[in-house]
């Protein structure tokens, strides 16, 4: 719960869908690695005996990142990669069972570099193709700037054309604060 009482906690629900597929030796990636708060609970989520493939395009992203695991006291079952998430495949070979998207910029930056649709497209087209059965992909949009809107409403557009007996998309949104974060729940049956 937030400190408002109900109102939903968008973060904390992602978790929870994550935590219903995700488990102890499994393969997960963040796709968007920005300061590594979702390599982090993707890395205790997975424990030892998995591995969590981080992407960033800044390496002020990867030096934030490896500080905060280290921190953060995570195994050292991650690999932190200095390329665009579009290029996941020359990475990370066999199925995933989650990954994760966080839309837009590095928080704390000066918000110039910014997630693009041209990247974004193939990344998650990429992403839902390495998909296990039983995984799951969260696609956390922030349209409160103008690529930001744009992604989103291209990514809403793909994964409508996803054939729903194989995969199952979902749309959280706060249909009353049209600027507010959402997210798509991507879950392969």
């Amino acid at each position: 719960m937030s400190k408002y009482g109900s109102m939903i906690d968008l973060l904390q629900l992602q978790k929870q869908f994550i935590l219903n597929h995700l488990g102890e030796g499994d393969i997960a990636v963040d796709f968007t690695m920005g300061n590594g708060h979702d390599t982090e609970f993707l890395s205790k989520t997975v424990g030892e005996n998995g591995h969590v493939f981080a992407f960033d395009v800044q390496e002020m992203a990867l030096a934030s990142t490896a500080e905060n695991l280290e921190r953060a006291g995570c195994p050292h079952n991650y690999t932190l990669i200095l390329d665009s998430h579009h290029n996941v495949k020359k990475y990370v070979k066999g199925p995933i069972k989650a990954g994760m998207f966080n839309l837009g910029y590095l928080p704390g930056s000066d918000k110039k570099i910014t997630t693009m649709r041209e990247t974004t497209m193939p990344a998650i087209e990429a992403a839902v193709e390495l998909l296990d059965h039983g995984g799951i992909l969260l696609v956390a949009v922030y349209p409160g700037h103008a690529e930001g809107d744009a992604e989103g409403k291209m990514v809403q557009d793909y994964f409508a054309t996803l054939d729903r007996h194989k995969i199952c998309c979902t749309l959280i949104r706060i249909v009353n604060s049209p600027t507010s974060p959402f997210f798509f729940v991507i879950e392969k049956k």
